[in-house]
């Protein structure tokens, strides 16, 4: 088939790979010339495991870019994969996908037979409401319109798309969920065990919310039966363990430690729970999975604060990414535990092996090292805040310490004798 992708960000240049490599012709619309070009170029835009290989392979074949939105007419589908950003209440802006659509909308004037696919992120409402209200205002008439909502890991996204759990596709018309089927065919056809939901686009929409917040609670409820065990003198790790046997609960994503972050959990937990608030309903269960989360990082550093005074002093910062196999530093908890660091006056070294360069346009007054051992080398504590395999693999490096503390916020360091060792939960 003949896909259009609107968006070249994460999710959009992410699908128009996987899309391509499945064997749809793609075209990938997007603002920035530069990501074009690179696309273009065969250079992905983003770090993404398995993506620039990708590129590589199909871009001036079966993948190419471009700024022109008429590139849309010559496609049977078109996938809206647009930012969303989070408003300062948390609500999400949609003014970017509303203009998007709009072009989109103008594009499509006078197509028959052209449907039009949500992949964003949106509260419950906005494909109708937002989208759809676009592209008829822009000239494109009665569309066929659906909701496919990504369940995407930063890191992960590839093997994500290519392997889903699930694949939710939201509609109105039967003739739009045949679309889909073809479109995903392929894909499908490999993914044997993966569950195909058919729903209503706002249910579709709201599936997307309700994944993310489920899991972000979970993190948090490990996090906080974890800070019970800490103070109880238990091995949070091996109580974990015990109950992911329990096949109601399972044992993803309960590795206490130092919180949730990235682009998706905390954006997506903000928006329900703003979208909740200004439906007249208090998401207390929400909430309190923030709550949580914002403490971890504060409680790492206390556990720090415990073994040395930090003022005046140096202290590494192991990792940067929210979490490993990306350079994404959106959410990172690395944030906060860089902000007390600072608090208390510490001379603050970081290290990351992809995330560094985005941090520092950010904090550009921190130092960054070249290597683990480079943020070690003189340091009176570390605290890991990723769980780079390759911090796993620290040996030799902490006798270059000052003094040789760690505070693991991820549970990836091996203690060894000699090391002053504590963590979180543990």
């Amino acid at each position: 088939m003949d896909v259009s992708i609107v968006g070249s960000g994460y999710v959009g240049t992410t699908i128009a790979a996987c899309f391509a490599e499945l064997g749809h012709t793609v075209v990938n619309v997007d603002v920035d010339a530069d990501v074009v070009a690179a696309i273009n170029d065969g250079d992905a835009p983003i770090h993404e495991p398995g993506l620039a290989e990708r590129i590589d392979a199909h871009a001036g074949t079966r993948l190419r870019a471009t700024t022109d939105y008429e590139a849309v007419r010559d496609t049977d589908v078109t996938f809206l994969a647009l930012p969303t950003p989070a408003r300062e209440d948390g609500s999400i802006d949609t003014s970017i996908m509303e203009s998007g659509a709009a072009s989109l909308g103008e594009a499509l004037a006078g197509a028959d037979d052209h449907m039009v696919v949500v992949k964003s992120t949106v509260v419950p409402g906005t494909t109708e409401d937002v989208v759809e209200s676009a592209l008829v205002s822009a000239g494109f008439d009665d569309p066929l319109l659906a909701m496919n909502p990504e369940f995407l890991r930063m890191g992960s996204a590839v093997d994500d798309f290519r392997h889903p759990d699930k694949v939710v596709f939201g509609a109105r018309r039967d003739a739009a969920y045949d679309q889909l089927h073809a479109v995903f065919e392929p894909l499908l056809a490999d993914a044997g065990d993966a569950t195909v939901v058919e729903t209503g686009l706002r249910e579709a929409e709201m599936i997307k919310y309700a994944n993310n917040a489920f899991l972000a609670s979970k993190v948090s409820l490990i996090n906080d039966l974890g800070n019970i065990c800490k103070e109880l003198g238990v091995d949070a790790y091996e109580v974990a363990d015990a109950i992911a046997e329990d096949d109601r609960i399972s044992g993803r994503f309960l590795r206490s430690g130092v919180g949730w972050g990235g682009s998706c959990f905390p954006k997506d937990v903000a928006a329900i729970t703003a979208a909740a608030k200004d439906a007249g309903y208090e998401p207390a269960m929400l909430e309190a999975a923030v709550e949580v989360n914002d403490r971890q990082p504060e409680r790492l550093l206390s556990l720090l604060d415990g073994h040395v005074d930090v003022a005046g002093e140096r202290v590494a910062v192991l990792g940067l990414s929210f979490k490993p196999g990306t350079d994404d530093i959106r959410g990172t908890r690395a944030v906060p535990v860089i902000d007390g660091l600072q608090d208390r006056e510490a001379d603050v070294v970081a290290y990351d092996p992809v995330a560094a360069e985005k941090m520092a346009e950010q904090r550009p007054e921190v130092t960054y090292a070249d290597s683990a051992a480079g943020a070690l080398a003189d340091a009176v504590g570390a605290v890991v805040v990723t769980d780079w395999d390759e911090f796993a693999a620290l040996d030799d490096e902490f006798d270059a310490m000052a003094e040789r503390v760690v505070v693991d916020g991820r549970r990836v360091v091996d203690p060894q004798a000699d090391l002053t060792y504590d963590g979180l939960t543990w």
